[in-house]
């Protein structure tokens, strides 16, 4: 039933983003102009549930000059800009959709740079992902904020690397980054990511080796992902209550 259930709702998702395209490939020109910031911002609110996010960004520091957020719309970005904020990292990546169109235009606006690095919420990350994420830490412009739908779980995850690689702190206190005080629930399928962090963990207490070199040549992603087991309960909250992505 529950697989039913993820199954309808992925495909529902897929009419509407194929609607989506639908509507700006035949959209005249002038009319893309005259309604797309009107439907791009329905769209946000509506769609992508931005309503919810405009009383409550799960907005804070992650230490030094590094922040974390929810989705942020037009008006926050221009917040953003005021506190000196460099770049975005937006961790859903470019999706075809009105949050995505309003933060591009607004990063552009008040001169933020925009870094698209999408990463998952319900998958272990693949060594590739991880060891980029370090690279990006590396090399973008701060002030930065990072976010992804809710704030809650892939930019938790990203704090837990930010922590480690950026301001050196060992992954067991890194780890504050993923917890239910930002909304992350880990016994549902977003558990995963906790998962992969105690999978290192219980490697290094037993022979120890740097993150870095468990990763790339230890860590197998698709198997944490296999052995990893969620709750079903908590997948409910997750998946129909609170509508995380």
């Amino acid at each position: 039933m529950a697989k039913f259930a993820k199954n309808t709702r992925r495909a529902i998702k897929q009419v509407t983003v194929a609607g989506r395209q639908a509507l700006l490939a035949r959209s005249p020109p002038w009319l893309n102009r005259a309604l797309g910031p009107t439907a791009s911002y329905l769209d946000m609110l509506f769609v992508d549930h931005g309503v919810l996010r405009l009383a409550y960004l799960n907005r804070h520091r992650i230490k030094g000059e590094a922040w974390r957020a929810a989705q942020p719309a037009p008006h926050d970005i221009a917040r953003f800009s005021r506190m000196g904020i460099k770049t975005i990292v937006n961790l859903r990546g470019e999706r075809l959709c009105g949050s995505y169109w309003l933060e591009k235009a607004a990063c552009a606006k008040h001169g933020i740079t925009l870094e698209n690095y999408q990463v998952r919420s319900r998958a272990a990350p693949r060594p590739s992902e991880v060891l980029g994420a370090r690279d990006l830490f590396e090399r973008i412009e701060y002030p930065m904020l990072m976010h992804c739908k809710s704030g809650a779980d892939r930019v938790g995850m990203m704090s837990v690397l930010y922590l480690h690689f950026h301001e050196g702190l060992p992954i067991e206190e890194a780890l504050s980054g993923l917890s239910l005080r930002y909304g992350h629930i880990r016994q549902a399928d977003t558990g995963v990511l906790d998962y992969f962090f105690e999978r290192y963990l219980a490697a290094n207490k037993v022979s120890p080796v740097s993150f870095e070199a468990w990763v790339e040549t230890a860590y197998d992603s698709e198997e944490v992902i296999a052995s990893f087991r969620a709750k079903g309960w908590a997948n409910k909250i997750v998946n129909t209550i609170l509508r995380r992505e």
